[in-house]
């Protein structure tokens, strides 16, 4: 609980500059336990989340680094933590919404369409300014070799407004 106010700030200069959803100390609090953090001394420095949304799939959430230590692999650090989380709850595929898709295929993320996503995925997606009109990209990185998305409506079949890739 004590990083929640490092947390909020490092999330939230992100969500100020439109590239990450806003979160609350509530919501901070709510899912504490999702959070992955690296710090540099006392200051925390990068944060991600794991988030699971069914018993074989996870999303990557607020995943940010300080500017001030972007470049030095602390986000492939985290993400390495959060996949090894998500091997040892025997998962078998993770996702992310990004505006950074280099950095994800870097990481062995490859682009979906929102349609091969959990529907849950999108609770979310209803609270964001962007709702209307989402600009970020969707990325999923199977985590066994024989990982097969979930049949499912597709999701623009079900929501009553058209999505943009």
């Amino acid at each position: 609980m004590a990083d929640i106010a490092g947390l909020l700030s490092l999330v939230n200069s992100f969500a100020a500059q439109g590239i990450m959803l806003p979160r609350t100390d509530f919501e901070l609090a709510e899912n504490i336990r999702d959070f992955t953090v690296v710090c540099d001394d006392s200051q925390l420095v990068g944060c991600g989340a794991l988030h699971f949304y069914s018993m074989k799939a996870a999303e990557i959430r607020s995943l940010a680094v300080d500017p001030g230590f972007q470049k030095h692999g602390i986000g492939a650090i985290l993400m390495r933590a959060l996949e090894s989380e998500a091997r040892d709850y025997g998962l078998d595929a993770l996702f992310a919404f990004t505006y950074v898709t280099r950095f994800f295929e870097k990481m062995g993320y490859r682009e979906v369409d929102r349609g091969e996503l959990p529907l849950k995925a999108w609770k979310d997606c209803m609270r964001c300014p962007k709702f209307q009109a989402c600009d970020e990209t969707a990325v999923l990185k199977p985590l066994r070799d024989d990982y097969r998305p979930p049949m499912q409506p597709l999701v623009t079949e079900i929501l009553p407004f058209p999505i943009r890739k």
